[in-house]
């Protein structure tokens, strides 16, 4: 019976795990379930969900109130520089066809809100009988530039920010909007045709990296880590500022967001009506468990969870940039993240921190104007170079809107613990702490997994946080790197009980199909190059690659290669700069003439394989 029992219990995980291979969140779910962990409470307590809801619900809207109302009540009009030059005209959105609803459709996760009808799969299974319909709401929205009203109704969910916050405390929570499946479908039309027109001209900042193709916190991180280390290796300090800003998505002027949008980015007409109706007569309601609160208007920002929000927001702050068109400083968007940076030679550091000062005050003004609202306390400030290096600079506060900074011995950086030395140190330790911790909860389930479902997890629960940004770990110490490759060691060996100890574990890697970790690295570097080639995209580290040009030489060796400049520190030579044209180089040519990207890593993955 205990056979029996054991047999049936593997057999209903295995296929558990299976089918949710690719949700980590259900995953999570499963492990917690086969370690008997009881999930902690996700909730505050209270007598009933209305109540809870309705509780919710205050506070969110309070939130919003209190951060508004401490802006000045007549604000300066915004400062933001007319475009260098008129933007083409978009004032129609041009009508949808039904096999692009269609594929609208299709290509949309099952999930479904409260507020649908007809639940997504379902909807997915009557497709031919309801495509012309929808077909037929989509189109008449377009040609009347009106977003229909009932779509424009969002359910909250209070989601827990980190799992460490306390659940008792509202503020640990984020309000995320579940909007009805057609409203999506049409952001999704609007979303595509406005791409279409604002890939036409110079419209959002070369330096904002949230929400567009080919960008990522990865690409964000590599330029911003390029330009810091490039800076080590000139001999230079760099002091690094990273902005807080407080529900920034909730307080987005909806007033000067159509009149930019009409300015920086030429829609009018129709087109700028949809958009109007789109951000007008709003209303939420937060839902706890199945029971909603009082629906109440929402008179600013886009909704999180939307599928315009995001695209909204960057157009609404790209012009931020302006700034520092005529400073020294350099600048770095990702949805609401801000951060800036400086670089200097520690004699000049006064001067360039002055400078830093006079900027972040000038970025704090016109975010203020914008009706967005920054946090000078809980901004945090690096300064980054050798020690040597920092220990001759004799002040190195800066001051932001009456808020004296110091710098921090290392912050967290969109998901990457930064430190004054870029070494990482923190980021591998914490990195490795808690990947130990996942292989140990591994290690006592892995009798009921089958080899899939255990690769599955470790991939979900391990590997994915050690490939997290690890391009940025080029160059680093073997000291360094081999910490995460006793963790890749020891998640190989549970993966696979049958090997000993003491067995040599390159074997058992190339069971696994899995690359050594200073091999993923290359392998990262070595993708992003060629993404970046072959797109001309993100343009900031596009602008960083130079090919040998066919006039310099004639030899074949030089065919496609990228011309590596000359770095002797070992700092400079783990920037981008030095590390993509070395290991795209390194690659035979008939690896570097591929066009196609998956053949590109397929063929890249067994060149890289050890020996």
């Amino acid at each position: 019976m205990t056979k029996l029992i054991t047999s049936s219990r593997r057999h209903y995980y295995r296929t558990l795990i299976k089918d949710r291979s690719n949700k980590p969140r259900h995953l999570w779910s499963i492990l917690n379930s086969l370690l008997s962990r009881k999930s902690p409470p996700s909730l505050p307590n209270s007598s009933s969900n209305l109540s809870l809801a309705t509780a919710f619900l205050t506070f969110f809207q309070d939130k919003i109130s209190k951060l508004i109302l401490a802006l000045p009540s007549n604000p300066l009009p915004p400062t933001t520089t007319p475009p260098s030059s008129t933007p083409p005209s978009f004032s129609v959105f041009q009508p949808v066809s039904t096999e692009e609803i269609r594929q609208a459709i299709l290509s949309s996760n099952d999930s479904s809100c409260s507020l649908d009808i007809i639940p997504t799969f379902l909807l997915k299974a009557c497709l031919p009988s309801l495509l012309q319909p929808i077909t037929t709401i989509v189109n008449l929205s377009f040609a009347e530039g009106s977003f229909p009203q009932q779509f424009k109704h969002a359910l909250v969910t209070p989601l827990l920010k980190k799992h460490n916050l306390p659940p008792q405390d509202f503020s640990s929570y984020r309000p995320i909007s579940n909007l009805n499946f057609i409203s999506k479908i049409i952001e999704r039309i609007i979303h595509s045709r406005l791409t279409t027109h604002l890939s036409s001209f110079q419209s959002i900042s070369p330096f904002q990296s949230a929400y567009r193709k080919f960008h990522s916190t990865e690409t964000a991180l590599l330029r911003i880590q390029n330009d810091l280390l490039l800076s080590i290796n000139q001999q230079k300090i760099s002091a690094l500022v990273l902005l807080d800003l407080s529900a920034a998505f909730d307080t987005i002027d909806h007033g000067i967001l159509l009149s930019r949008l009409s300015s920086h980015y030429g829609i009018t007409g129709s087109a700028l009506d949809l958009l109007t109706s789109y951000l007008s007569n709003r209303t939420m309601s937060v839902l706890i468990d199945s029971t909603p609160s009082p629906p109440t208007a929402v008179n600013t920002g886009v909704p999180q969870g939307s599928v315009l929000g995001p695209l909204l927001f960057s157009l609404y702050t790209s012009p931020i940039s302006d700034i520092f068109s005529n400073s020294p400083a350099a600048f770095h968007l990702y949805a609401d993240d801000t951060q800036l940076y400086i670089s200097f030679s520690a004699s000049d550091s006064n001067r360039n921190l002055s400078i830093l000062s006079s900027t972040l005050d000038n970025i704090h003004a016109w975010l203020t104007a914008n009706r967005l609202t920054v946090n000078p306390s809980k901004t945090e400030y690096l300064l980054i170079g050798t020690p040597q290096q920092r220990s001759k600079v004799t002040s190195s506060t800066i001051n932001f809107h009456g808020t004296t900074l110091t710098p921090s011995t290392s912050a967290r950086n969109l998901g990457v613990t930064f430190n004054s030395d870029l070494s990482f140190k923190e980021h591998i330790s914490s990195t490795c702490q808690i990947s130990f911790l996942h292989i140990r909860q591994l290690r006592q389930i892995r009798h009921l997994l089958d080899f899939n479902s255990a690769i599955a997890l470790a991939n979900s629960l391990v590997t994915s946080r050690l490939d997290y940004c690890n391009s940025l770990f080029f160059g680093l110490s073997n000291c360094s790197l081999s910490r995460f490759q006793r963790v890749q060691n020891a998640l190989a060996r549970v993966i696979l009980p049958s090997i000993k100890r003491y067995d040599h574990i390159t074997p058992t890697l190339h069971k696994l199909h899995w690359l050594p970790i200073v091999q993923r690295i290359t392998f990262k570097i070595a993708t992003l190059t060629f993404q970046t080639l072959q797109h001309h995209s993100p343009s900031y580290l596009h602008e960083l690659l130079t090919p040998h040009s066919a006039r310099r030489s004639l030899r074949s060796s030089y065919q496609n290669q990228l011309i590596v400049p000359r770095i002797d520190s070992a700092n400079g030579r783990r920037s981008f700069s030095y590390a993509a044209p070395s290991v795209w180089n390194s690659l035979p040519p008939s690896i570097r003439s591929l066009d196609s990207y998956q053949s590109f890593r397929s063929a890249l993955k067994t060149h890289l394989y050890p020996p």
